[in-house]
C-alpha cells in the first residue's frame, strides 16, 4: 500500500483543536485572501472552480483495483443515482492507470490490460454521459504506486491529457528527486508551478489539484506550501488521506480518520476562497467502515469547510438513504455557497464542536459535532454564531437533516446522535439583526486555547493558554478596530520587548491592543511588530501568553482565526 503524504501527521489534538474570532473590517485582524487565481490554468482566462469541486474518484474504494469497466460503471451509477445532478459531476481515474515506463517518444502509455479502449474512449464515454474527465499523475519521477510520474515531462503530459478531453488532472508528490541548490520546498514549488504553467498553455481548461501541501504537514514548510499553491492551481491536498476501504475487513471503522483530516483541515481555513480550496480528501460516507450518523457527519463537516466534495466508493451499492444524505441539496448548497467563505469553530469542550460559515445571503450555516459515543443534546445561540440579536429579533432555523424550520429568537439545537453532526441553516429576520461580530475560540499549539486566567476582568489578569472548554473566558472576538476582546477586556501587549507579558486590560485604543494576523497564521502586535507567542514554547496549561520575535512557522506563534 503506498503512502501518498506522510505517515507522521500532526497530534489530531493539534488539528482537532481550533479557533477563532474576529470582524470584517480593514482595522481588524484579518487573513489575507488566497494568494492565488481561479485562471491559474485556465489559458482562455475563464475562472475555474469558484466554488468547491465535485464528483467521484476511485481510490479511497478500488485502491488499484478497477478496470475500464468499473470507472465507467461507477461513472453510469453517478447519473443513475441522481448524485450526477445533484453536482457530483467529475470522474476522475487515480493512480495506476498508466505503465511503469513512457514510450520511445517518451509519451505515457495506458495500461490496455485495465483500459483495452484506451483513455480517449473513456473520456469520451464519461462526456457523453455529461459528466467531465479527470486523470492523476505525479510531479515525481514514479507516482506513489510505482507508475511513470510527470518529473521533467510537464508539457508533454498536459498536451497529452488535454489531447484525451481531460477537465480535472490531479498531481500527488511522491517520488519527488533532490535537485542541487534546491531546498526541499523549492523543488516541489519548481515542479507544480511548471506544471500549472504547462496546463495553462495546453489550449484546454483543466482544473488542477495540488498535492504538495501533504508531504510537509507536520514541518516547518506547511504553511509556506500552503501559501504559494494557490498561485498554480485550485485545489490542494493538504495531510494524511482518508483510510481506505479494506475489502478483506469492510466493517472496519474509518471514522477515526474522517476526524483526523476535520482537524488538520479546518484551522488552516485562511487559505480558502473562491477558485482557492482547500481538500481534506475524499468523501467516503456512505461506504464500509462508516456508521449512518458518521456518514451525514463527514457530509455536514466538508460543506461546513467548504471542502470539496469528491465521493470515493462503489456508487451502484450504496444505499438509498446514503445517495439520499450525499444529495442532500440543502448541505450541498451550503458547501457550494458563492461567498466561499469557511466555516470555523466558535467552541469545542472535548464532546461538542460548534461550527459557524457566513453565507452569501447573510444567512449562516450551523454545525454541531458530537465526538462522543452516545447521544447528546446540544445547543446554540444565533448571537454565539455571528448575528448581532437584540430586542425583537427572531431567526429561522432549518434542520438540514430533517428538513424542517422553526423559529427563535435565541437558542436552537438537536439531539445529535453519537459522532453526529446536525445542521442547521441560520437567517435573521429584522433590521439590525443580521450580521454581528464573529467570536470563538483562538487556538494554536497542542490544541490549547487562549484562555483570560481565571475568568478575571481585573487589568494586568494574565492570558494563557489552557485546554479548550467553550466557556466565555475562551470567547474572542475582533471588534473592527483591531482589538482583541473578551469579558469586555482587551488583549493587551504590556510592553515592546522580546518576553513582555500579555494580558487583559480596559480598552484605550493604543497600538499594544493592535493586532494584525498574517497569512502565516501569525499574530502581531501594533506596537511593536512583535509575534503573539506560548513563553518556550511550552503546551501545558497555565503556560503565559508573551510577545516574542517571529520565527518561521513556528508552532508557538501559529494561530487559527476566521479569515
Amino acid at each position: 500500500m503506498r503512502v501518498r503524504s506522510p505517515r507522521k501527521t500532526r497530534s489530531s489534538t493539534v488539528q482537532a483543536v481550533v479557533l477563532i474570532a474576529a470582524a470584517v473590517t480593514a482595522a481588524a485582524a484579518l487573513a489575507a485572501p488566497a494568494a492565488g487565481s481561479p485562471t491559474a490554468t485556465s489559458g482562455d482566462g475563464a475562472q475555474l472552480s469558484l466554488t468547491p469541486p465535485m464528483g467521484w474518484n476511485d481510490w479511497a474504494h478500488y485502491q488499484c483495483d478497477f478496470t475500464e469497466a468499473t470507472i465507467l460503471a461507477n461513472a453510469n451509477a453517478l447519473v443513475s443515482s441522481g448524485l450526477a445532478a445533484k453536482g457530483y459531476n467529475t470522474v476522475t481515474i487515480d493512480d495506476c492507470w498508466m505503465r511503469t515506463n513512457r514510450d520511445s517518444a517518451g509519451n505515457l502509455q495506458v495500461d490496455t490490460t485495465r483500459f483495452p479502449d484506451g483513455m480517449p474512449y473513456v473520456a469520451d464515454k464519461v462526456h457523453a454521459l455529461g459528466l467531465k474527465f479527470g486523470i492523476y499523475e505525479d510531479a515525481g519521477t514514479t507516482t506513489c504506486g510505482g507508475y511513470a510520474g510527470s518529473w521533467n515531462h510537464w508539457t508533454q503530459d498536459a498536451n497529452l491529457f488535454a489531447s484525451w478531453g481531460v477537465d480535472y488532472v490531479k498531481l500527488d508528490g511522491c517520488n519527488v528527486p533532490t535537485v542541487a541548490g534546491q531546498t526541499k520546498a523549492q523543488t516541489y514549488q519548481s515542479a507544480y508551478q511548471q506544471m500549472g504553467a504547462a496546463m495553462k498553455a495546453s489550449g484546454r481548461d483543466m482544473v488542477y489539484s495540488e498535492s504538495a501541501p501533504a508531504y510537509f504537514e507536520n514541518t516547518a514548510d506547511w504553511n509556506d506550501v500552503l501559501g504559494w499553491v494557490g498561485q498554480y492551481g485550485q485545489l490542494w491536498r493538504e495531510g494524511y488521506d482518508v483510510a481506505t476501504y479494506n475489502a478483506s475487513n469492510p466493517t472496519a471503522s474509518r471514522w477515526g480518520s474522517v476526524l483526523s483530516n476535520y482537524g488538520y483541515n479546518n484551522p488552516i481555513h485562511r487559505y480558502v476562497s473562491p477558485g482557492n480550496w482547500n481538500d481534506p480528501d475524499f468523501l467516503i460516507a456512505g461506504d464500509g467502515g462508516m456508521t449512518a450518523a458518521e456518514s451525514r457527519s463527514q457530509i455536514a463537516l466538508w460543506a461546513e469547510m467548504a471542502a470539496p466534495m469528491i465521493l470515493s466508493s462503489d456508487v451502484g451499492s450504496l444505499s438509498s438513504s446514503s445517495v439520499a444524505d450525499l444529495g442532500n441539496s440543502d448541505i450541498i448548497a451550503v458547501d457550494q455557497d458563492s461567498l466561499g467563505h469557511p466555516g470555523y469553530v466558535v467552541s469545542q469542550n472535548g464532546t461538542l464542536d460548534v461550527l459557524t460559515r457566513p453565507l452569501a445571503n447573510g444567512d449562516r450555516a450551523v454545525a454541531i459535532l458530537n465526538r462522543s459515543g452516545s447521544t447528546v443534546s446540544a445547543s446554540t445561540a444565533a448571537t454565539t454564531v455571528g448575528f448581532a440579536g437584540g430586542t425583537g429579533c427572531s431567526y429561522q432555523v432549518k434542520d438540514l437533516w430533517a428538513g424542517t424550520s422553526s423559529t427563535t429568537s435565541g437558542t436552537f439545537g438537536a439531539s445529535v446522535p453519537a459522532h453526529g453532526t446536525a445542521m442547521f441553516r441560520v437567517s435573521p429576520s429584522g433590521a439590525g439583526c443580521g450580521a454581528g461580530v464573529n467570536a470563538g475560540q483562538i487556538s494554536g499549539i497542542a490544541g490549547k486555547c487562549v484562555d483570560d486566567s481565571n475568568s478575571s476582568t481585573a487589568d494586568g489578569n494574565p492570558v494563557i493558554i489552557y485546554s479548550c472548554t467553550g466557556n466565555a473566558n475562551q470567547r474572542w472576538a475582533l471588534s473592527g478596530d483591531g482589538t482583541v476582546r473578551t469579558l469586555g477586556k482587551c488583549l493587551h501587549a504590556a510592553g515592546t520587548t522580546a518576553g513582555s507579558a500579555v494580558d487583559l486590560s480596559t480598552c484605550n485604543g493604543s497600538s499594544a491592543q493592535q493586532w494584525t494576523y498574517q497569512r502565516s497564521g501569525n499574530l502581531t502586535n501594533g506596537a511593536s511588530g512583535l509575534c503573539l507567542d506560548v513563553n518556550g514554547g511550552a503546551s501545558t496549561d497555565g503556560t503565559k501568553l508573551i510577545v516574542w520575535s517571529c520565527g518561521h512557522n513556528q508552532d508557538n506563534q501559529v494561530w487559527s482565526l476566521p479569515s
